[in-house]
């Protein structure tokens, strides 16, 4: 089985691949100026805001922030894996896939046969809901849940038959089947490489991964068996914390989904499904964490989670909101919706119907009304003490909110209208987010005020045009520099100086994996400098200025030092280099 994918044929795969083209084929692009724009496939909006650039190969879009190259866009708009992604553009240009020997060559050959198995376990349910002779509980129920026979069948919808082994005699004959069936969640263990069937005498509801797979069940009792709902059990190819039930359905039955409800059971799916709500997902069993919620947004900017109505209810929307507001970005929607008593989505639109499903939908509470009227429980907004109380409650959930500058900015507003709090003092209590850092550099001394902004502007020149980094020297003196970015810098020199035919998209998915990825792939999106004679020689001079304050630092911290005790004769001797050294003399240097 392949390994890893060289990362020399990652980038000629992004340096021969036209992202134009790519993107095109599934999202109409129309020329503008230089660059080519759509309206977003990845949020609802009437203006295009989606920019495709040929000569970066890299897309943007400045309403949502969507952004990558042809790789990034084929995963999260097909909802490719990166092999997959690389594979159905390799195949594009006509390259065949390399792949390196590696320890996790084996692991991928295990993890093929547990999609197998799982295809398989899958088939033989379905068949046994339509041929077993005590399938009829199962078929009498699904019926009395109004349930038709297509939607059974677009949800895959089987029968685990009673007995201890039907499954396992089917598929696992052999020692190493048997195995295969164990690590898939689909025999419980008796013994090394044997056991049981773990569903018995359920209705099978098959979870299926973004691509389609079956990774996993959720299993349904029919008559008095505990529990009621039963899940395969983690396995190498199934992680309930990161998947979601209904959600490959729904984005087979919608070409673009313009909002997602997030129930909790598999049963309020299928029911909505059938109801002509097909764009409903359930989380496994669990509260929504923030995998879940990071797809629900890749998938749609309008996001409405459905509870109970009752003090349970409640308590899980709260749980969702906290989870909710860490990752929260400008442009998204998040709303609850919370149903009467006593019912559940499944039962409410037997009731009610779709219309009166999607009537009580609009009416949903925004995400910002339902943490400030939680946070007023029990407190007395009529008296000091109460809205001291209403401001230390707000403040640890108001600075989690770190991604979402402009809705943070409202939600202190908000605070203020209600607590009557001075701007000002707030402010000391709840910062303003990502803005705050740079208000900070604005205290900073007249001496450092331009240093982050110098190595920025490296960055930036070296990442619309690798090419500078052949004209870069040895990067070992800038690396002592103690400023934010110096260590990317610095990574980008190296790179770019010893695989000069890298492109600017190549350099990014170079750091797709690392945390500073996000960051290059939002100087990308900003406008490219042409190179010239002049933006050259503004590179070289930005090298030399940061070279001359890693020893204007050092000269401090070696003055700082004599001041307050003896310096070595090491350094005395370097301190006198730094002084006598052109436009060196603390004189120069303040």
């Amino acid at each position: 089985m392949p390994g890893r994918i060289p990362r020399t044929f990652i980038d000629e795969l992004v340096a021969r691949v036209d992202i134009v083209e790519v993107i095109d084929e599934r999202v109409p692009l129309k020329k503008a100026g230089r660059d080519f724009v759509a309206c977003c496939p990845f949020h609802e909006e009437k203006t295009p805001s989606f920019s495709v650039s040929q000569s970066k190969q890299f897309y943007y879009c400045f309403g949502c922030g969507a952004r990558g190259t042809a790789i990034g866009f084929l995963m999260d708009y097909a909802q490719l894996d990166f092999p997959e992604a690389v594979a159905e553009l390799a195949q594009r240009v006509g390259m065949t896939v390399p792949h390196e020997s590696g320890p996790d060559a084996q692991k991928r050959a295990e993890t093929a046969g547990l999609y197998d198995v799982l295809e398989k376990a899958s088939l033989y349910f379905r068949r046994q809901l339509r041929e077993h002779p005590e399938a009829s509980k199962a078929v009498e129920y699904l019926k009395s849940r109004g349930l038709s026979g297509e939607t059974a069948a677009r949800f895959g919808l089987g029968f685990a038959p009673p007995g201890w082994d039907g499954l396992m005699k089917t598929l696992g004959a052999g020692a190493e089947q048997k195995h295969t069936l164990l690590r898939a969640g689909l025999l419980v263990e008796k013994s090394a490489n044997d056991g049981y069937d773990r569903f018995r005498n359920r209705i099978m509801f098959p979870i299926r991964d973004r691509r389609g797979r079956v990774i996993g069940f959720g299993a349904r009792a029919i008559g008095d068996e505990s529990p009621k709902y039963l899940n395969s059990p983690e396995t190498p190819v199934f992680h309930k914390g990161q998947e979601l039930y209904g959600h490959f359905e729904a984005r087979q039955a919608n070409r673009q989904l313009d909002r997602l409800f997030v129930v909790e059971g598999y049963m309020d799916v299928v029911a909505l499904s059938q109801f002509g709500i097909d764009n409903a997902v359930a989380t496994l069993g669990t509260a929504a964490t923030t995998d879940h919620v990071n797809r629900l947004f890749r998938t749609t900017p309008n996001v409405i989670f459905c509870f109970d109505g009752d003090s349970a209810g409640r308590r899980a929307a709260w749980r969702a909101a906290e989870t909710l507001l860490p990752a929260f970005r400008d442009g998204w929607l998040a709303s609850f919706m919370f149903l009467p008593d006593g019912e559940d989505p499944d039962s409410l639109v037997r009731k009610e119907g779709a219309r009166g499903f999607l009537s009580r939908a609009d009416e949903a509470v925004p995400l910002s009304s339902f943490l400030f009227d939680h946070l007023a429980e029990d407190v007395d907004m009529t008296n000091l003490e109460g809205r001291a109380r209403y401001v230390e409650r707000a403040r640890p959930l108001l600075n989690q909110i770190t991604e979402a500058p402009a809705f943070l900015s409202l939600a202190r507003q908000r605070l203020r209208q209600v607590t009557g709090m001075d701007g000002s003092e707030l402010s000391k209590l709840i910062p303003q987010g990502e803005r705050a850092p740079r208000q900070a550099a604005q205290s900073r001394p007249a001496g450092q005020r331009n240093s982050p902004s110098l190595v920025r502007r490296a960055i930036t020149l070296l990442l619309h045009h690798p090419e500078l980094g052949q004209s870069s020297r040895d990067t070992r003196t800038i690396a002592e520099l103690k400023q934010p970015g110096i260590t990317l810098l610095v990574s980008l020199l190296d790179l770019t100086r010893s695989s000069p035919e890298l492109t600017t998209s190549a350099i990014v998915e170079r750091y797709r994996s690392d945390k500073q990825g996000q960051h290059l792939a939002k100087l990308v999106a900003e406008s490219s400098p042409e190179l010239e004679d002049g933006l050259a020689r503004e590179f070289t001079d930005t090298l030399a200025k940061l070279e001359q304050m890693v020893d204007e630092q050092r000269f401090e911290a070696l003055t700082a030092k004599a001041n307050a005790s003896a310096l070595t004769d090491e350094e005395a001797l370097e301190l006198k280099r730094l002084v006598n050294q052109p436009g060196g003399g603390s004189g120069s240097r303040h």
